[in-house]
């Protein structure tokens, strides 16, 4: 490392990348194993406690790397047990990441782009603009520092000395899904993704199976066509229309790459995905998208198409000045009763984390007004200043 150049932040290497770093120090292939366990399993913020590597490797670690995941401005818990961090991309910009307890999951949703680019109308991180992509260390980071606040708060203990209990419906395991459903759009990062997905699948790093790391795009298709050879997670895609001329006004990248390409490119991916499904979300809007007429639409769309795939509905969740309403609860469970008749496995998306804007679509909406990050960082110091409804 030249001199004067700032330490490298360990959590953006690959797997492959580390290694290579490694043997440049001239350690053994075996010691970027035992750093990647370190790293990503112990979740470390250091490396003196990393016992199993030799003083002087230490030494040389603490001098050319460091391990620096995003800081957190706020950390919001809500009434359902959903928890949601706002963290620090510099230059005025945050993201959001949120964590979902389930019985029998733990789901991170992870953001990939501070703002978005594909500015679909109805959602709040769209109309926000775009700011720049996050790195892989930021990706991962997201990973990082939610297992480990996540562990931390399993361990933490009352005012007795005892340790305290969960709230119903609040998980203390650390995460076992991944969804990157966050901010952005993740194929338009995509050289930042695959190596933040390959540390999410590796047995030294997080060890979590394809089925359940979930990779959600709006439709960039040749991106779609290169995950599948680089490294094919679970895909969903952002469908919310049966047809070009309405996805043309709610997804504006469908002008670019519509949907006879999009379902081509879906059934190309199906080859290699570890589910024998493609997951279509489909947001509900009153009087726009939520008819009997675009119910069979839909239908015939993916069944010419050849696609196998299966429906999540999501509730439109509002937002200031959106133009939008959700649509009733009655016609979303009508439409999806045609989905289900027609043969496709069809869920209506329960809304989680809405009390403290976490839900799908509500993400970061107008960053620099309603978070007044600046004097947030100024007045909490980046620590995690947890808030409860």
């Amino acid at each position: 490392m030249p001199a004067g150049s700032p330490p490298v932040n360990l959590l953006g290497f690959s797997p492959q990348a580390l290694e290579g770093w490694v043997v440049g120090l001239g350690e053994k292939p075996f010691r970027a194993r035992q750093l990647l366990k370190w790293l990503h399993q112990q979740r470390a913020t250091g490396f003196n406690d990393m016992s199993n590597l030799a003083k002087a490797f230490r030494a040389q670690l603490s001098e050319k790397a460091s391990i620096r995941a995003p800081e957190v401005i706020q950390d919001h818990i809500s009434a359902d047990g959903t928890r949601k961090w706002l963290l620090d991309a510099g230059a005025g910009n945050a993201v959001e990441t949120v964590f979902i307890p389930e019985d029998d999951r733990g789901t991170l949703c992870i953001s990939s782009q501070a703002g978005c680019t594909v500015a679909c109308p109805f959602c709040s991180t769209g109309r926000q603009g775009f700011a720049r992509n996050l790195s892989t260390a930021e990706i991962v980071g997201q990973l990082h520092l939610a297992n480990r606040l996540l562990a931390r708060q399993a361990h933490r203990l009352d005012s007795q000395g005892q340790p305290a209990r969960a709230t119903p419906g609040q998980a203390l395991a650390p995460v076992s899904n991944v969804v990157m459903m966050g901010m952005g759009e993740p194929l338009l990062n995509y050289e930042a993704l695959v190596p933040a997905l390959q540390l999410m699948l590796h047995d030294d790093a997080y060890g979590l199976s394809r089925r359940r790391v979930t990779v959600s795009t709006s439709g960039v298709v040749p991106m779609i066509d290169r995950l599948a050879q680089d490294c094919p997670v679970a895909l969903a895609v952002s469908l919310h229309a049966p047809n070009d001329a309405l996805r043309d006004q709610l997804v504006p990248l469908n002008k670019k790459y519509p949907l006879r390409e999009l379902m081509a490119a879906c059934r190309r991916y199906l080859a290699a995905a570890p589910r024998d499904f493609i997951t279509f979300e489909y947001v509900m809007l009153r009087g726009v998208n939520d008819s009997a007429v675009q119910a069979r639409e839909l239908i015939a769309l993916v069944t010419n198409a050849e696609v196998q795939c299966k429906f999540n509905l999501i509730p439109f969740n509002p937002f200031p000045n959106s133009g939008y309403q959700r649509s009733e609860y009655r016609v979303a469970c009508g439409f999806a009763d045609r989905l289900t008749e027609a043969g496709f496995v069809t869920t209506i998306r329960k809304t989680r984390g809405q009390d403290i804007d976490a839900a799908c679509g509500q993400l970061a909406g107008d960053i620099q007004d309603r978070t007044q990050i600046t004097q947030r960082i100024a007045v909490h110091g980046r620590q995690p200043s947890c808030v409860r409804p």
